[in-house]
């Protein structure tokens, strides 16, 4: 039921106010000052304050600036004298809701009271999504304590108060998103729009309109203005996922961005100012790309003020465990279901998989584990045919020697030999190996092979 508190020096109005805002189900309090308004506000905590300007002491836009320096503060309602009205203009200007002119119509009252009250639900709703979104994706509540994640998690909270530039890298799969917004959330810009795209999945002849809007007319089928994702963003933060995909033309005008904090709609003459924090995330290895021409050095710098590098879940074995729990957890709770953990087998196979999907995958696994499994902890078999029937390392009967194996060049013999049974085909090969299309391919221009692999997700 809302709150709301009346404050008026004259007891009839008050009471008569009261009278009406009661018979319509709210909960009403009263005060005879703008001093005991503010001593009951802290007690009551109302959601709407119905307060006359002319008060004896506090004036109410006195008590107006008083009621605002919470965290949520109460919409205000100016009640005022006709000839007072430009003072109530005034007070709207300050954050006043509304104000009424005396004598009061019941009528405009009570649509006002509404008006006001679903103002400051919306407002409280807004506040809540925004702490739920902080909570969820709070730096602290990053789960990893390997030395590789626990260095991303310093610079991550070092670089969140900061408005510079990050490049996040790190394979498909190990939460360079999830980094992303952890920033976002911890930093100033936390109440301003978070937006995310992925410079690979989109065309590129599209690509620009959705970064920086259009005009009418700009080209065929553009009907309308539209706006882009730079001007629609402009306060908070902009992912550019696979950024090292971007086209040549499109890192040009980015540059521009991060320049002249500005940008043209596609069609347009004039420039917009914007104010977008930009975190990038790759897979590619861009300095290589900058060899070969296909990457902007001046932007590569402009982008990487910051870098924080995600390790592959094979090289953070340890945190396997903690992630496991949280991911059965989750979809306890999604599925209704009870798991309590997993047997000590199942764990171990986990741990000594490869993980080429790296946190996605492990996810996917416990997921459907956790909606398969038929007992209150998950077993070997509820994971064995996600697993692959375990890992590649024991099927080639590969024994580790006192000296060591350069793991690198075991990797790239399997990436060959897989290229090789699959006949130079690139999605055969990483369904050999058990591995996204995407992961193969970035292992495979790391390889820089002399080999020609057939391109084709299809096959």
């Amino acid at each position: 039921m809302p709150g709301i508190l009346v404050v008026d020096d004259e007891p009839l109005q008050r009471d008569i106010l009261k009278t009406i805002l009661e018979d319509c189900g709210y909960e009403t309090r009263t005060a005879s000052s703008g001093e005991d308004a503010v001593k009951i506000s802290r007690e009551f905590n109302p959601d709407l304050i119905l307060t006359d300007l002319k008060l004896g002491g506090m004036d109410g836009v006195e008590l107006l600036g008083e009621v605002r320096k919470g965290d949520i503060s109460p919409a205000v309602i100016i009640m005022t004298a006709y000839g007072t009205v430009s003072s109530a203009v005034e007070a709207m200007k300050k954050g006043a809701f509304d104000y009424l002119t005396k004598p009061l119509d019941k009528d405009i009252v009570l649509l006002t009271v509404k008006r006001a009250l679903e103002r400051t639900e919306l407002l409280k709703e807004n506040q809540q999504l925004h702490k739920a979104l902080f909570d969820k994706f709070k730096i602290e509540g990053i789960i990893g304590d390997s030395k590789k994640m626990t260095e991303a998690v310093e610079i991550m909270k070092k670089v969140s108060s900061s408005a510079a530039t990050v490049l996040i890298l790190g394979e498909s799969g190990t939460g360079k998103e999830l980094a992303a917004k952890a920033i976002h959330y911890n930093s100033p810009r936390r109440t301003k729009p978070f937006t995310a795209i992925n410079c690979a999945a989109i065309p590129e002849t599209l690509l620009e309109s959705e970064l920086f809007g259009y005009e009418a007319g700009a080209f065929t089928g553009a009907a309308s203005r539209r706006t882009g994702l730079f001007e629609a963003t402009t306060g908070g933060t902009l992912f550019l996922d696979e950024v090292g995909d971007l086209p040549h033309i499109t890192q040009s005008k980015i540059l521009r961005v991060l320049q002249e904090k500005e940008v043209r709609r596609l069609g347009g003459r004039d420039a917009i100012k914007v104010d977008v924090r930009i975190i990038t995330a790759t897979n590619k290895d861009i300095e290589k790309e900058m060899q070969k021409g296909g990457f902007r050095e001046d932007l590569y710098y402009r982008l990487k003020v910051v870098t924080i590098e995600l390790p592959p879940l094979r090289e953070r074995k340890e945190d396997i465990p903690a992630l496991t729990d949280f991911f059965i957890r989750k979809y306890n709770q999604e599925f209704g279901k009870r798991i309590k953990g997993s047997e000590n087998s199942a764990m171990k196979a986990l741990a000594e998989y490869h993980w080429p999907g790296n946190i996605r995958q492990l996810e996917s696994v416990i997921e459907k584990a956790v909606l398969m499994c038929d007992s209150n902890v998950i077993t070997p078999k509820d994971i064995k045919s996600e697993l692959k029937l375990f890992q590649p390392y024991g099927i080639l009967n590969i024994d580790v020697p006192d000296e060591g194996i350069n793991f690198e060049e075991l990797e790239n013999e399997l990436l060959k030999k897989a290229m090789a049974k699959a006949n130079n085909v690139a999605a055969k090969a990483a369904r050999l190996l058990g591995m996204s299309y995407k992961t193969f391919w970035y292992r495979w221009e790391k390889l820089d092979s002399s080999a020609s692999p057939k391109k084709d997700n299809h096959s």
